[in-house]
């Protein structure tokens, strides 16, 4: 087929390509297409294979140049888009070349065809600045602080829930259940606002109204009236400013027998500790690894944000699309419920779909972005792992988390699992590599619990 093409690169990714198809390969085609035509077609009057092009013409005439037109158009994007050449104009899986004008344009035998489409293509992704780029890393020290916390964690898990007395008094770390429920200015119950059974632990502050200093003292059985005046910044906005009385009443009164923090105490958290020294070491160990994870996932975070800064990627508006409705799929899969289902739940809510999109889209982008580049780069850089670079994260993953390898590679055994590993290994050489290229620095000092609250 002779074609003949001229491309237009569009902003946000996006390319026009117009194609003109010789008149000659145009009249072949549609002499081609009437005649397989009318040797299928049946119509009354004519033997099946017998009807003659003319009244095929006569009666379909302008449907049949439609549908050969759309093959035409068909076979000449193929040709074109198949060609090793072209490769960096072919249409994103998400992107369908689309007719200029949405409408089919003129077919005419005695004239070439030429026809327009618009669609995106992958981005341009060149990674050339690293000027000025600088990592901090937060300083962070693990002490008795950090391993003091975890084994107080470890004693309430393992703790023995009693019930108290019934005139024993409200303390700070008991477990209250109260029903409460707000008065107006005459007493009378607020409606709407009732609640019963509701348990908290005093002293957590998960309490609505923040009332943990407020029933120090009561008892079972005791009912009490609490007014309290929020401050205006205060993080619930339906209190901020304002003034609420309470009223609560205590139906139940638990308290927390912490163990013992003795041998005993590791044995019944595993079988794996016999002494609490190995419990404590085991600790540290988790400690030390999670802090190395989380200050490698900062600072690779810091880099890639400083790379979009400084190398812009145009997003076609099909790939930031198919990012957002992927995560809109799997935020209803983790309520366990369908696309459709979640739409409406988010309505009944007060907000819609588009709303909720909408605050995604410039964390979805960064996102994207930022995939965009380590896969270029990882690329350019011609990064790879070897198996024994494979057997070595084996080694460190069983290692981490107290397990075998052999177990560990049975986690692994799945493709799609041994894909991710292999990928996040290149990530991690790819890291190396750059982290040469730019200025890493001692950051602030950081306590261990601050480190995991962004």
């Amino acid at each position: 087929m002779n074609i003949s093409k001229e491309i237009t690169k569009l902003e946000h990714s996006a390319v026009k390509l117009s194609v003109k198809v010789a008149k000659e390969d145009v009249a072949s085609a549609y002499k081609d297409g009437i005649s397989k035509y009318a040797k299928n077609i049946q119509i009354p009057g004519f033997r099946k294979g017998h009807v003659p092009v003319n009244v095929l013409e006569q009666k379909y005439g302008e449907a049949l140049k439609a549908e050969i037109a759309g093959n035409l158009i068909d076979e000449a994007l193929n040709d074109i888009l198949n060609e090793e050449a072209n490769h960096d104009i072919r249409p994103l899986p998400y992107s369908q070349p689309r007719l200029e004008g949405n409408e089919m344009p003129a077919f005419d035998t005695n004239s070439d065809f030429n026809f327009t489409v618009t669609y995106d293509v992958f981005p341009s992704v060149k990674v050339e600045n690293f000027s000025g780029i600088v990592i901090k890393e937060p300083q962070v020290t693990i002490g008795d602080k950090e391993l003091n916390e975890e084994l107080k964690a470890i004693q309430e898990r393992n703790a023995a829930v009693l019930d108290r007395k019934d005139d024993d008094p409200v303390e700070k770390d008991n477990i209250v259940t109260i029903s409460y429920k707000e008065l107006d200015e005459k007493g009378q119950t607020v409606a709407g606002s009732e609640r019963e059974g509701f348990v908290f632990t005093v002293g957590s502050g998960e309490d609505i109204y923040k009332i943990d200093d407020d029933i120090l003292g009561m008892k079972k059985g005791e009912t009490k009236e609490i007014t309290k005046t929020y401050a205006k910044d205060d993080s619930n906005e339906d209190l901020a400013g304002k003034t609420k009385k309470i009223s609560v009443t205590v139906t139940a009164l638990k308290q927390r027998n912490l163990p013992e923090l003795d041998d005993d105490l590791a044995q019944d958290v595993s079988e794996k500790f016999k002494t609490l020294a190995d419990l404590k070491a085991d600790i540290s160990k988790n400690l030390e690894n999670a802090k190395n994870r989380k200050l490698e996932e900062l600072k690779s975070q810091s880099l890639l944000n400083q790379l979009v800064e400084k190398n812009p990627i145009e997003l076609p508006a099909s790939m930031v699309a198919a990012e957002l409705d992927s995560r809109w799929r799997m935020m209803a899969q983790q309520f366990q419920t369908s696309p459709e289902q979640l739409e409406r739940m988010v309505t009944s809510s007060g907000q819609t779909k588009e709303q909720m999109i909408s605050q995604w889209t410039g964390d979805s982008e960064k996102m994207l972005k930022s995939r965009l580049i380590v896969d270029a780069l990882i690329r350019e850089k011609n990064i790879s792992v070897t198996p024994e670079e494979i057997e070595a994260e084996y080694a460190k993953i069983a290692e981490e988390n107290g397990m075998s390898v052999e177990e560990i590679k049975e986690h692994y055994k799945d493709a799609r699992a041994k894909e991710y590993l292999v990928d996040d290994a290149k990530e991690k050489k790819l890291y190396e590599e750059l982290y040469k290229q730019v200025k890493v620095e001692k950051g602030d000092k950081v306590a261990f619990a601050d480190l995991f609250k962004n």
